[in-house]
């Protein structure tokens, strides 16, 4: 038998080792017609394979094992895709001098054929006895042919129950690989990005012409948003990958000062909104101060692109109770439960907000910096205002 058929038959005794309803199914048929051998064989022109035995005979067959098939009425029942049934051998005219029966010595027997719901002939339920038995009356042979097709459904199930299992696995691994090349292409884009960042800020100081210093400056800008747009890349494939966003969590007196140097740095590069604050300056929290910078970065540049250019946008942090609070307001259209679930989806951008700039990243990078500092951020929006309210515990 060559590699690649024994492979076929190995696979086919598995799938029915597979379904964990075979030992039933076949104690039942064995109790039913009173055989004290049934079993399940994958059956070819070529070959009889047997994949799951009741055997009370000691027969001496166990899946896995081969007969030949020429020396089986299991041949017979592949050729012609009908079942064969006998009562008795020595009573029936057509196998009393067959040479099967004398082979394997039994009176009664059954083969019933097992077909695929795409018509592929799997094999058969067959059984046998030495003594005779009455298997030839309407209700045993229908209950026989139900139990083939429940044979074959199951097999159907299996199979499509492993094909799903292997496309998750397929899609997970492609995933991880993808999320892999990603994060090494971040960290590969770091170094010429701080090259042109670093030339930029010389050009900077030492060009004199009011045209090339806007060039410098414009050449600056992109630069830092690529150089954003690569570390939340990084951030999210790190989220994903299942190490998780890194966070440096010690004592900091000054974290509203850090929060306020956020928000003016968002004001030189939006000269024309209104950023109104309302911060602590006092606030004293054990936290990461870069990663808190980060969420509310993220939290004032998804205001400022989507909330109206007229309106003021409101900051507010301060400490309540157990928990720091911080919340980000802007003014707008309202946001729709069903876009507010939405919101915190890696890539996840509504089509219907124009201006969105980025990967859609900078949300879920929030979320994900607020989960690492124990805490978490709602959405509320009503009434023409939207809020981004992060909370963490204190203390």
């Amino acid at each position: 038998m060559g590699d690649g058929v024994l492979g076929d038959v190995l696979t086919h005794v598995s799938e029915i080792q597979g379904i964990g309803a075979v030992p039933r199914i076949l104690e039942t048929v064995a109790a039913m017609t009173g055989l004290r051998f049934v079993a399940i064989a994958h059956v070819t022109d070529a070959s009889w394979t047997a994949c799951a035995v009741h055997d009370r005979l000691d027969f001496g067959l166990c899946p896995g094992d081969t007969l030949d098939v020429d020396t089986t009425l299991c041949s017979e029942v592949h050729a012609t895709r009908q079942p064969v049934i006998i009562d008795s051998v020595r009573h029936s005219e057509r196998y009393r001098e067959h040479y099967t029966p004398r082979i394997y010595g039994f009176q009664s027997y059954f083969s019933i054929p097992i077909f695929r719901p795409d018509g592929f002939y799997f094999g058969t339920l067959c059984g046998l006895d030495p003594e005779a038995a009455r298997l030839t009356d309407g209700p045993t042979v229908s209950a026989l042919t139900l139990f083939a097709e429940l044979i074959s459904n199951q097999l159907e199930s299996e199979r499509s129950l492993r094909a799903a299992r292997t496309a998750l696995f397929t899609e997970r691994e492609t995933a991880e690989l993808r999320e892999q090349f990603i994060a090494v292409l971040g960290h590969d884009l770091r170094t010429p990005l701080g090259a042109i960042l670093s030339g930029s800020e010389i050009l900077a100081r030492r060009v004199e012409d009011p045209g090339a210093r806007q060039l410098v400056e414009r050449i600056r800008r992109s630069a830092r948003r690529m150089a954003g747009l690569v570390d939340d890349v990084v951030d999210f494939t790190r989220g994903r990958m299942g190490a998780g966003i890194a966070l440096d969590l010690h004592e900091r007196d000054d974290i509203g000062i850090v929060l306020e140097q956020v928000v003016d740095e968002l004001r030189g590069v939006y000269p024309g909104r209104q950023l109104d604050t309302a911060i602590d300056s006092r606030l004293a929290l054990r936290c990461d101060p870069q990663r808190l910078s980060q969420l509310l970065s993220n939290l004032l540049k998804n205001a400022l692109v989507h909330g109206s250019p007229q309106r003021p946008i409101t900051v507010t942090g301060a400490v309540d109770g157990p928990s720091f609070i911080l919340r980000v307001t802007n003014e707008g259209p309202d946001l729709s439960p069903a876009m507010i679930g939405q919101l915190f989806k890696p890539y996840w951008r509504a089509s219907s907000r124009a201006g969105s700039e980025g990967l859609g990243l900078g949300l879920y990078i929030v979320d994900q910096i607020a989960a690492g500092h124990g805490g978490a951020i709602r959405v509320t929006s009503a009434e023409g205002r939207t809020s981004f309210t992060f909370s963490m515990p204190v203390g």
